[in-house]
């Protein structure tokens, strides 16, 4: 039966170096478009629809 490897990850320094992944810059320009257009849409559809459903339902 082979014997399995005891030593810690600190004591063996390598292959223990996690780096996460970075979001390229067009994502983000995606996400702020999308949120630019969330607040807009809202502003412009959704509060004025509210408050005429709240003033006079159907």
């Amino acid at each position: 039966m082979p014997e399995t490897d005891q030593s810690s990850a600190k004591a063996e320094q390598k292959f223990h170096n996690y780096t996460s992944n970075a979001i390229p810059w067009y994502v983000r320009v995606l996400w702020l478009l999308f949120w630019a257009f969330v607040i807009y849409y809202t502003v412009t559809y959704l509060l004025p629809a509210i408050q005429t459903e709240m003033v006079s339902p159907p």
